[in-house]
């Protein structure tokens, strides 16, 4: 933990310490690709209007420098854990964070521009608005302005409709799927960026890109309605913090402010979110969500004990409808109301049992007993998402290709009918007996018969052996390698990742102190931004490494980031 959430305490203040845009001692420079902003040194004229040709080298001055330095923030999507589909039919489910992350980078232009850039590479999306052009005066009319610590919980549909006219531009040339997508992202950067800038708000370009598999559940809207609602609330001093010594208290009041913002961000788009996805993404950790009827609010619970865990996360890549699979379920619960019932039910009681173990107070995050209580009912919960029909071939082909090997629990997570699985990671795989995997030809493990007290006893030993530790992390790197291998092979798209992290953080000034030879540090300007190739390329950008203990993916080391831990303070 310590480690993840390391303060840089050298010559960069905090964001809540710059006291106004116009006084920031940092600065940065435009890169050269940015779209609203010519790069080359501006000539200026002298006041008798000869040409610029003319003027002397030593009257020439560049642009004006923007008024901030860069500046990042981030935050994870998420996974269901337990209770899909008894959700809906008001049982209880634990949604946790995963460190699949979506990153924005806020870059601020000189004073001459006038314009406010959205850029979402991932989906081929770009646009850029004149400040002054927009619907200022129906956002700010009396009874429309909202404020930054207002509880808003619904949208203004006259702030929709002033809205529109900036929508209708938005990328008409592309097919309708992919145009429908831009709309999204460009209605909720609009409606929060005129709810919680001004007309005055300096000129900048915001630049997303993301980890996230999009269209995949994992929360990839939420993540960036929250990143927005995180940088606009920055941007206005809204905030404070994040730092080390921050109370839990008012750790959970930052986290809260970004997370409803974030609610409005994700009801631009779903019109009627249930919250749970911006609630996991802006406080990480995991949540335990019911339904309730109205007018009683939902039950929203931090779990901030939720061990830490490592993941394995696989994308069938097969797309797939929530309405389509949810309405699946209630028309086999109306044509078998007691049977379905009963399944809904035990669903509910593995939510509630992975629960009552997660806040017991003699709970042990790394006991292997704990973990394999777990992953036991990872399993039961997905024999029952089976039996209401909302897997999918492919998601059962995933399962049986790690099943094999030993490595883990899996199962689906979200509607299924396609999307993703996921699998926590055994300490040590089932085929390690005394050391010494069993393969099967293939390059993967295979199970072995050896019974659950026998592979406790052994996890147990690993604390005590470092060999026993080193055959036990070569072997799990071995399946894993061999694992991916296949999955590929079959047009699956696998993810190491972590399970239960930080929420939203932030990286201000954009820089890295990463051992380069860049005095200061590296900046992370727009063009290094949208080079980064892939996952590995973005996160090795924004200061992300992985540390391997214990014969597991560690947690994920982010130099310089930020994070509001409440759970530091509690637990």
């Amino acid at each position: 933990m310590a480690a993840n959430g390391s303060m840089r305490k050298k010559n960069h203040a905090s964001p809540d310490s710059h006291k106004s845009p116009s006084t920031a001692s940092h600065s940065t420079q435009t890169p050269d690709s940015s779209p609203v902003a010519a790069m080359s040194p501006v000539l200026l004229s002298p006041s008798n209007g000869s040409s610029s040709q003319n003027v002397p080298p030593q009257l020439l001055r560049k642009q004006s420098s923007p008024m901030m330095p860069s500046f990042m923030v981030s935050a994870p999507g998420k996974v269901i854990v337990y209770g899909e589909h008894a959700v809906v039919h008001g049982k209880l489910a634990i949604a946790a964070a995963i460190s699949l992350r979506s990153y924005l980078l806020v870059s601020f232009l000189s004073k001459s521009h006038r314009t406010v850039t959205l850029r979402f590479p991932d989906i081929q999306f770009e646009h850029t608005w004149n400040i002054d052009d927009l619907p200022w005066d129906t956002f700010s009319a009396k009874g429309k302005k909202k404020y930054y610590y207002e509880p808003v919980a619904s949208l203004d549909p006259d702030l929709m409709e002033a809205i529109q006219p900036h929508l209708d531009t938005i990328s008409p040339n592309v097919p309708e799927s992919a145009r429908k997508r831009h709309q999204n992202a460009a209605v909720t950067f609009l409606y929060l960026y005129l709810s919680l800038a001004s007309r005055k708000s300096p000129p900048c370009v915001y630049t997303l890109r993301s980890t996230i598999p999009i269209g995949a559940g994992l929360g990839s809207s939420a993540s960036i309605a929250v990143c927005l609602s995180a940088a606009l609330l920055l941007q206005i001093r809204a905030l404070s913090g994040p730092h080390q010594d921050q109370p839990p208290a008012e750790c959970s009041l930052q986290i809260e402010r970004i997370n409803r913002w974030a609610f409005v961000g994700e009801m631009c788009i779903h019109g009627n979110p249930s919250g749970v996805d911006n609630t996991v993404s802006a406080g990480g950790k995991a949540v335990l969500y019911q339904r309730r009827p109205r007018p009683q609010p939902d039950l929203v619970a931090p779990i901030w004990n939720f061990p830490e865990l490592p993941l394995v996360l696989v994308n069938t890549r097969q797309s797939r409808s929530t309405a389509v699979e949810v309405a699946k379920v209630a028309t086999l619960k109306q044509a078998h109301p007691a049977l379905v019932e009963n399944i809904l039910d035990a669903i509910g009681r593995v939510t509630e049992s992975a629960h009552e173990l997660l806040t017991s107070p003699d709970f042990d995050s790394k006991s292997p007993a704990a973990l394999k209580h777990l992953g036991d009912l990872i399993t039961i919960n997905h024999g029952l998402l089976v039996s209401l029909g909302v897997s999918h071939p492919k998601l059962e082909r995933i399962r049986e290709l790690i099943d094999h090997t030993g490595i883990g629990w899996t199962k689906l997570t979200g509607a299924g009918g396609g999307g993703c699985a996921i699998t926590i990671l055994k300490p040590q795989p089932t085929t390690l007996h005394n050391g010494h995997g069993h393969g099967n030809g293939n390059g993967a493990a295979h199970d072995s018969s050896e019974d659950d007290s026998s592979t406790d006893s052994s996890l147990t030993d690993l604390d005590t052996s470092s060999s026993i530790l080193s055959s036990t992390t070569k072997l799990k790197h071995a399946i894993l390698d061999s694992l991916e291998v296949k999955l590929q092979n079959e047009g699956f798209e696998k993810f190491e990742t972590t399970l239960a992290g930080d929420g939203v953080g932030v990286l201000w000034p954009a820089v890295l102190h990463n051992g380069n030879e860049e005095e200061g540090g590296e900046e992370i300007d727009q063009d290094k931004f949208l080079r980064a190739e892939g996952n590995e390329g973005i996160e090795r950008l924004v200061g992300v490494s992985s540390v391997r203990a214990k014969g597991r993916r560690d947690l994920d080391v982010r130099e310089g980031w930020k994070f509001w831990r409440p759970w530091e303070g509690e637990v």
